[in-house]
Parts: structure tokens; sequence; C-alpha cells
């Protein structure tokens, strides 16, 4: 019901919405600053662009320079799964680069919001993505997806591409990642990552709970499950699929600070106004990103919630894949790096390193862990930070486990 009311809101809205995106255009005049009719066509943009969208925005990443030349980045599916597509940067150029699988998170944003790790990644390595789908666009048919086919797919994925791969997983995929690693490790599998790198990650909840480690556990599943999972309505591709909407995620990050966005929306109709479109382009394309958003398929949401924030099964050696148990000491030939940001409120230091401790088989010398002080959570993988403390400790780790092997 919660679903489909908010399904019929969308739609009504849908043509006044529509109206206004083309009348706002139809007014805009380029010399028409501080008129009554550029304040029409400013406002008619805003309203267009108060609403939320349920497609993956472009990455845009068209070039990157590579060793001070240049060269095109062209995208291509280098595998499609149900629930995910392994993404492809390739780049036009004869440079040899190591392969690189970055682990993006599965919620109620898409892989999109880890552009500019991307776009710095690509500089020195040959870069592909877990790219995943809406759920309410994957057919009932397909069956479910939970963290255990979130793993599964993972070790794919790293397949697909082949030995030699590295793994930087990004926040939420942390535990899934270093699950991957360990059963491939197990296996002997040729496709094991050389390196993984674990970055603002909840490996251990346990350890400096923050609020919402804390909100996690103030609830039982059952109640995530009555309160927060909704069918998708008609006349999606997952009509019934279960899921846990994106609009609710979004919802609770809005509802935290709604004053600043209600600014932020006041200072774009101001820029529009005042003719300063290189300012309004920038909160423009914030709001692309941050509205668009991705719903979780329900049993991948309640089992995170659970196995990771609730009953901690990796830490506490209790989680399994399938029939089989998750050993991290399995782990013996990959390059461990974890990452943490001093200020990150949604994992704390000290949630990420915790698989160091885990990983009791990687030789002391092919482990390390980069602080990076001053940066909260978005901080660890963009920002100038990123690109200038950070990534030189992902690359160092990358190349060095490269050339070891």
């Amino acid at each position: 019901m919660l679903y489909r009311a908010y399904q019929t809101n969308a739609d009504l809205l849908s043509p006044s919405r529509l109206a206004a995106q083309y009348l706002g255009s139809a007014l805009w005049h380029s010399k028409a600053d501080r008129t009554l009719t550029r304040r029409m066509a400013a406002a008619m943009e805003v309203y267009s662009r108060m609403r939320l969208t349920h497609t993956r925005p472009p990455y845009g990443i068209d070039s990157v320079m590579v060793d001070g030349e240049e060269v095109a980045v062209h995208e291509e599916p280098a595998l499609v799964a149900p629930f995910g597509t392994l993404l492809h940067f390739r780049k036009d150029t004869s440079a040899v680069h190591p392969p690189v699988l970055l682990a993006a998170p599965l919620s109620g944003h898409f892989a999109t919001l880890l552009r500019e790790t991307v776009r710095t990644l690509l500089r020195d390595h040959d870069v592909y993505i877990t790219d995943w789908h809406n759920a309410r666009d994957v057919p009932l048919w397909h069956g479910g997806f939970g963290l255990d086919d979130y793993t599964l797919q993972i070790i794919s994925f790293l397949e697909a591409i082949g030995p030699g791969t590295h793994m930087v997983a990004v926040c939420q995929p942390c535990v899934a990642a270093l699950a991957a690693t360990a059963l491939m490790s197990e296996d002997d599998n040729p496709s094991t990552p050389y390196s993984l790198t674990l970055m603002a990650g909840p490996v251990d909840c346990r350890i400096n709970p923050t609020a919402v480690n804390k909100l996690a556990n103030e609830r039982s599943i059952g109640w995530f499950e009555r309160n927060l999972i909704s069918r998708v309505p008609w006349p999606h591709a997952g009509m019934m699929r279960r899921v846990y909407p994106g609009f609710l995620q979004l919802s609770a990050f809005m509802s935290m600070n709604p004053d600043r966005h209600k600014q932020q929306f006041a200072k774009l109709f101001q820029h529009l106004v005042d003719g300063e479109v290189d300012q309004a382009t920038v909160i423009r394309n914030f709001y692309d990103e941050y509205l668009a958003v991705n719903d979780l398929p329900a049993e991948f949401y309640l089992e995170t919630v659970e196995r990771v924030f609730q009953t901690y099964d990796l830490p506490r050696g209790k989680l399994t894949v399938g029939d089989r148990k998750v050993d991290p000491a399995a782990i013996r030939k990959t390059a461990l790096l974890t990452v943490e940001g001093e200020r990150d409120d949604i994992c704390a230091v000290g949630q990420t390193v915790a698989a160091q401790d885990l990983c009791t088989s990687v030789r002391p010398y092919l482990k390390t862990h980069h602080l990076q002080a001053g940066v909260g959570h978005y901080g660890v993988f963009s920002g100038s930070k990123w690109n200038t403390q950070i990534y030189p400790r992902v690359r160092e780790t990358i190349h060095t486990a490269a050339e070891m092997h």
C-alpha cells in the first residue's frame, strides 16, 4: 500500500512537472536576468526538478588523462546478470594497467555515486564496476537476491574479469568483498584478487557504534520487514517484487537536514534568476544524482541489517554463504588495505580496520591501514583528500601486489 500510494502521487504530479519543464525552457532567455520572465522560468525549473527519478544517471566519463595524454573512455557491459551489470570503462590506450573491480554499494542510490572514484582509478587502472540494477525493474521470475547472492555475484564478476584482478570495496560491500575473497582463496580460484582494499565498510559494527548502528539495533528484524518492505506496484517490470523502496531511504536522509535542502533549492532559484548558470549547474548536478533512487531487493536489505548490523556474523566467525562457512584466515596471498575517515559518522573508526585482525594468514608486509584525518564518510572515496592522500595509498597497494605476482 505504501509503494502504491507513493506511485499514485508521483503519477498525479507527473503531468504538471512535465509541463513546467517545457514551459520553463520556453520562457528562458539568456538576456532576461532578474526580469519577471526569468523568475517565472526559474520557478518552473525548480518545481520540475523537485521530484524523484528511478533511472541510473550517466557516469559521464568520456575521457581521462593517462600519462599526460587525454584518452577516450567507453562504457561496455562485460557481464549482464538480472540484478547487476559488470560495467567496463574501456580506455583507448595501448598502456597496460592492472584490472580493478570497484564493488559499489547496493543502496538507495545508484553506483554512479562512485563516479569520482572511478574517474580517479582510471588514471592508472583498467576499471570495472558493479553497476547494480533497480530491483523494481527486475521481473519476479528472476527470484530473490540476498546477501549470499551478492557475494556470489562478486565472485562471478571477478571470474569474468579473470586472473590478476584487484578489488576495491566502498562502504556496504566490504563484508561481501571480504567473504568472496575468503571463499575464492579457500578454493585456490585463479581469479582470487591480488589485492583487496576495504574503504569505510562495516566489517565489525560492535566497535564505536554510530547512530546508524544503534538505529539498526533499536528494532527487531521483524519490525524492519513489517514497516519498510513494500511490493512493487504495476506497471513496473518487477511488479509484486518485495523491495526496500529507495524513496524511503532518501526520505530518511532528507529528514535529517530538511532546512539544508530547502536552502539549496532557494539558491538554485536565485542563481537562475541572476543568470549565474555555472553555480546553478553545480546544484542541478548534485540533485540529479541525489534524487535518483534505487530500490533494494527485500532479501538483501533485511539480511544486511540482521547479519551485518545486528548479529555481527563476520567478526563472530558465524558468517556463511550458502552452506559454506566464511573463514577470513583462508586469505593468504591477497594484499589487504583498509581505509577509514577520522570523522566518519556512518562507519566509525575501528570498524573497517577490524578486517586486519580477521585475516590472520595474510603476512604483515601485505597489510596496510590508512586513517585519513579530516574527512567524513564520503570524503574517503571522493573529494580532494581522496585524490591527493588516499588514492596514492590505494594505487601503491595495487601496483605493489601486481608486481609481487
